[in-house]
């Protein structure tokens, strides 16, 4: 099981995973398959010293994605170690072709400190997952799970595939006696999606409100639902186990390519976009913004941040906007209805109080 993407998708990824590490500079590994050690070998490009792994080392699953790639290059500039899952051996291979150097032209300041690592994982077997995991003081799980068969990339069959995943994920890491910490990256559809002709409904929407899964259900909002039930069995298995956990409700992504990479994820997100646009609901956040979020919550989970967190910089709210956004991603969201009157107030206070403070650099997990 893993996420499903085309080849054009993937090549695009592993491309920008290269701009990142030249960007970066001096990073590369020596990557773990399931059938040999059980203690990942972290390794630099031309260099034979292993990575220990009690220094601060945080896993990214999907680190090669869209928005894994802009995770990992916030936490290196962090100073973070990153251990990425991958779903395939194919990306495994042309992530091992790619060799750079500190003298790379246009690359950063940042040196050989920091470190990537590159692991293969199987969502669907909690020990290959408490593996992957195993030295790393966090994980943030990014992935998405696409079936390019299903109606508008992503079919009801999805939802329960998704869940069990961020299921065995959570499990694996309150498995994993060195992982501290979990953020997941789930959706503003967790929030959002709620039958309107409820007349005690709070105008304004925020990380205390959740989606009603009948709901979800009878719309046949799958991604919706998926991103709903795996938020659910994350935040129910964390507080059975004792883990410490923190979920990014997260608007529709953009940033340069994105709708190009991941056509899928953004058609799946927008279905019943109209209704999103007519109630005052449908956001969209930078990848930027959105990696450093994630950065940001799990360095505040150490002292008292957590809980559910909603993360968007722009709130559609006019036919130009929409028009813009269809141009973009190529989905019709139809506006000839609409009143000017938005009855829901999208609020990110929480985030952006957090965000707002001075970033201080910690040096432990």
């Amino acid at each position: 099981m893993g996420v499903v993407r085309t080849d054009e998708s993937r090549r695009a990824e592993i491309e920008e995973f290269r701009r990142m590490l030249l960007f970066c500079s001096g990073v590369l590994v020596k990557v773990r398959t399931e059938q040999e050690s059980s203690h990942p070998q972290v390794i630099i490009a031309g260099n034979a010293n292993e990575y220990a792994v009690d220094q601060k080392l945080v896993c990214v699953t999907s680190g090669v994605s869209f928005l894994g790639i802009a995770i990992v290059k916030q936490l290196l500039i962090r100073g973070y170690a990153v251990r990425i899952i991958v779903d395939n051996e194919e990306d495994i291979d042309r992530l091992g072709e790619i060799q750079v150097s500190d003298e790379t032209e246009g690359s950063s300041s940042i040196t050989n400190n920091n470190r990537i690592g590159v692991v293969v994982a199987n969502f669907s077997k909690r020990e290959s997952l408490m593996k992957a995991f195993d030295g790393c003081c966090a994980v943030m799980h990014t992935a998405a799970f696409i079936d390019p068969s299903g109606l508008s990339g992503y079919s009801k069959s999805m939802a329960e595939i998704e869940a069990k995943a961020a299921e065995n994920v959570v499990e694996a890491c309150a498995a994993t006696s060195s992982v501290r910490n979990y953020v997941l990256t789930s959706s503003l559809l967790t929030c959002i999606w709620r039958d309107t002709n409820n007349s005690s409904l709070s105008s304004i929407v925020d990380h205390s409100s959740w989606s009603d899964e009948s709901f979800c259900t009878s719309k046949k909002l799958w991604y919706a639902l998926g991103k709903l039930k795996a938020e659910r069995a994350s935040w129910r298995v964390a507080k059975e186990k004792g883990l410490k956990l923190t979920t990014i409700c997260s608007g529709l992504i953009t940033g340069p390519r994105y709708f190009c990479a991941n056509p899928t994820s953004t058609i799946a997100y927008l279905k019943g976009g109209q209704d999103m646009y007519e109630h005052g609901l449908l956001a969209t956040v930078d990848v930027k913004k959105l990696a450093e979020a994630h950065v940001k919550v799990y360095e505040e989970m150490n002292k008292t941040g957590g809980g559910r967190y909603v993360c968007f910089d722009k709130v559609v709210r006019s036919a130009d906007e929409v028009q813009r956004l269809e141009q973009d991603t190529g989905v019709q969201i139809n506006t000839n209805s609409h009143d000017g009157v938005f009855r829901f107030e999208l609020s990110n206070r929480k985030l952006d109080r957090l965000m707002s403070q001075v970033h201080r650099c910690r040096s432990v997990c």
